[in-house]
Parts: C-alpha cells; structure tokens; sequence
C-alpha cells in the first residue's frame, strides 16, 4: 500500500488482484479545506465589476480576487465594510472561499456573505459569522462553502472587523468563487 499527500486529498493506492471486487473509493483528509487546484476558480476580476465602501491604496481589492497575489484588500479606515461582485452575467456557483488575516490586532470579527439573482435589488444569506483574532494562536480563518446557487448576479460581503467598535480596519487576505 502507499500513500501520497495530494495537498488536503489523501491519496492511496495499493495492488490488487484481478479477481478482486473491493469497493473502495477517496475520501479528503480535511472535509473543510479544499486544495487550490481541485476547482476551476473564477476569473473574477474578468467577470464581475467590484464595488466597495472604501480601499486602501496599498491594498487593492484585486490583489484579494486573484490567485497568488498579496497582500489581499483592507479598508481605508475602521468600521463596517461591504465588498459587491455584479457578475456581467449570471453564474452557477458551488464554491466560495473567504479567507481573513490578522497578525497585530486581537478583535472580533463578524462578516455576512449573501448572493442575488436580481441584479442586487434582494440580497439572500449565504453565512453570517463571528470569529476571533487572537496572536498566536488565531491568525488566520479560512471558510469555504459549497453550495449550489444558479443565476447568481451579484455576491456580497459585509465586514464588520470588531464589533465592539473599536479602530480595527477590515481586510481580505482572498476570495476565491468556483
């Protein structure tokens, strides 16, 4: 038997006879996290026109949308931000990837991720969540859901990056859309 590290996919393979009806069949080592190449990642930037409420110069929101780039988005300045993708045309999603840094401020982060098959009049809820930024331990949060949206004209993503209010500046290291 052998066994090869394929990023998160645990691959196995073994000798078996011709006469063998095994069933067998991969499983993933790490249901959560999906490998870079095992998706067909969007070309967002080719795709959607972004809006946003405000960008640091140094820090583009494109540099969060393309695969291999840094140092990812961050706000201009503190509170409440809302990233929008309008697809120029409607698109079948099954995979989102948000992916949040923090190596300086321990805060509390909520985000909410929504998608719209209107054109943005009527937003619907993907996932609403709150996590902690706390050095050493808790630097980085990686959240990938499948889904199985149809038609989707337009994702959003509102950040708030502490919400105890405090001068925290929300930032996007990727965001990845298959």
């Amino acid at each position: 038997m052998q066994y090869a590290d394929e990023g998160s996919i645990v691959v196995m393979t073994q000798a078996i006879d011709k006469g063998s009806k095994m069933r067998k069949r991969m499983i993933e080592r790490d249901s959560h996290e999906v490998s870079q190449t095992e998706h067909d990642w969007l070309n967002l930037e080719a795709l959607a026109l972004a809006e946003m409420t405000s960008e640091d110069a140094a820090h583009p929101l494109e540099s969060a949308l393309t695969a291999g780039s840094s140092p990812g988005w961050r706000a201009a300045g503190p509170g409440e931000q809302t990233i929008r993708l309008l697809f120029d045309e409607a698109q079948k999603i099954e995979l989102i990837r948000l992916v949040f840094e923090e190596e300086h401020q321990p805060r509390t982060q909520e985000f909410v991720l929504r998608f719209s098959t209107d054109g943005g009049d009527s937003f619907h809820d993907i996932a609403r969540q709150q996590y902690n930024f706390s050095a050493p331990d808790a630097l980085r949060e990686v959240e990938d859901y499948r889904v199985e949206l149809d038609g989707v004209t337009a994702l959003e993503l509102n950040i708030i990056p502490d919400i105890s209010g405090g001068d925290a500046r929300a930032s996007l290291a990727a965001w990845r859309v298959a």
